[in-house]
């Protein structure tokens, strides 16, 4: 069963989303406020989230900007305001679709599905891959092979396993931490600094072929994947 969070402080919207939730088949779990949300997310795992944006406290845009920074798990807003630039801010920061109350049940179940379908079919797509891409930049895993605009990479072992844990979750942003876990599995004994010493040798090396916007930095945070198009 699809395990769905949803986060709104009005009961009784909870309990008619859950309930169409239930006739669909789905688990849900519920959070009143944007701290017992990201509680429950870490605690729970599920696999798409119906977020309100008017929470108490912490508002759902805040929750979605948190979740991002560790997590690309589906998100679908709900807001009681219908002004264009809530929308265009809810999915510039990483929303996956946003729907206006009062709303159909039907149609938040339509949209859930639609959500769920791409989200898994890239799943399956990247489990089965032996190629990561993005713009021009492609990394073959099984080869251990990296070119980008078909200009072979030289990449070291730790920078291709940096591009790797990078592509294949491009829209997070990575803590230095994160990558050098990814990087490093088995070594406790380097600086995560060292981290960003490679990052500039990655780029040094993509920008000689053409590209110097494939990793970005996200202050107070570490780096992310950037859009890997020719300079």
């Amino acid at each position: 069963m699809t395990k769905v969070l949803v986060v709104d402080d009005d009961p009784h919207i909870v309990d008619v989303i859950g309930f169409a939730l239930q006739k669909a088949g789905h688990q849900f779990s519920t959070a009143m406020d944007g701290a017992e949300a990201i509680e429950v997310f870490t605690s729970q795992s599920p696999d798409l989230i119906v977020l309100d944006v008017g929470l108490p406290e912490m508002d759902g845009l805040e929750v979605c900007r948190q979740i991002r920074k560790i997590s690309e798990i589906p998100i679908l807003f709900l807001s009681a305001r219908d002004e264009e630039i809530d929308r265009i801010l809810g999915l510039e920061i990483g929303g996956d679709d946003y729907i206006t109350k009062p709303f159909s049940p039907r149609e938040l179940m339509a949209r859930i599905g639609v959500i769920l379908r791409r989200s898994n079919a890239t799943a399956t797509q990247t489990a089965k891959a032996d190629q990561l891409n993005k713009g021009e930049l492609v990394l073959d895993t099984e080869h251990r092979s990296a070119e980008f605009a078909n200009h072979p990479l030289s990449l070291t072992t730790l920078e291709f396993e940096i591009l790797k844990t990078l592509l294949a979750r491009p829209r997070m942003a990575f803590s230095r931490e994160q990558i050098l876990t990814a990087a490093y599995p088995d070594n406790l004994n380097v600086s995560d600094r060292t981290i960003d010493s490679h990052i500039r040798n990655i780029r040094a090396k993509l920008r000689e072929v053409g590209c110097d916007n494939a990793i970005e930095t996200v202050h107070g945070i570490g780096f992310r994947l950037g859009n890997c198009s020719a300079s």
